[in-house]
């Protein structure tokens, strides 16, 4: 699945850095990632983010239509930047600890499936195995990933997490965004192998701290299926 277009130099308006456009069964799908985990989506005129956080000119960016949390740290759930994006009819979605932590919000659990405007969404767990990073994203605290699906595209947006069987055994994944910041998620070689497992068409290596995605697509050279986008995103 080719991208229409993918802009990473610097527009007049902040909407348009590092986006790509993709085809659809129902019409054209925007992708932007943002910033280290900030993600917005366009389709059928409605804006989709997924973990507004973090340094943007977020007063500029179009305003929600539906938000979606992965868990509770603050680079991931900030209210004062969903409050800049926010309007009164936007849907907001997330798992039960940072709905209760925000005092806002659904609540949507893992293995669940929802129909937001014109999407569905599945949630996904999303936690760490490695025994050293297990007090950063626990399995028990029930943190989502989340599949959204955009006409006959599913897009996988994995959060903080490591590569997990769960992960690993997911199926027709057109676009994923795997994290690779170290110490809290994984390294490029973990989100490699997990990618190699899923085989997704399109991978953004995303959440990077220290780590270079272009590293992913070295280690995915041979992976021809997998077309690896490197955007820096701080």
């Amino acid at each position: 699945m080719a991208a229409m277009s993918l802009t990473t130099q610097t527009p007049s308006s902040p909407a348009d850095i590092n986006v790509a456009v993709e085809k659809t069964s129902a019409g054209n799908l925007t992708i932007q990632p943002i910033n280290h985990s900030a993600i917005r989506f366009e389709f059928k005129g409605k804006q989709y983010y997924v973990d507004p956080a973090g340094e943007a000119e977020w007063d500029r960016m179009p305003k929600a239509d539906a938000i979606f949390i992965t868990h509770e740290h603050g680079d991931h759930l900030n209210p004062k930047v969903i409050d800049q994006i926010k309007k009164d009819s936007t849907l907001i979605f997330a798992n039960a600890s940072s709905v209760k932590k925000a005092g806002f919000g659904e609540t949507i659990e893992v293995g669940q499936n929802k129909k937001v405007l014109d999407i569905t969404v599945e949630a996904i767990p999303a936690y760490n195995i490695t025994p050293d990073r297990l007090r950063f994203h626990p399995k028990d605290r029930k943190d989502n990933g989340y599949i959204l699906i955009f006409g006959d595209k599913r897009v996988y947006v994995a959060g903080d997490t490591e590569g997990t069987p769960e992960m690993k055994a997911l199926k027709d994944i057109d676009i994923a965004f795997l994290p690779i910041n170290l110490p809290y998620t994984m390294p490029p070689k973990e989100a490699a192998d997990a990618a190699r497992a899923f085989k997704p068409k399109i991978l953004y290596p995303y959440h990077q701290g220290k780590s270079d995605p272009a590293e992913v697509k070295k280690l995915l050279a041979d992976e021809k299926a997998i077309e690896v986008r490197v955007l820096p995103l701080p």
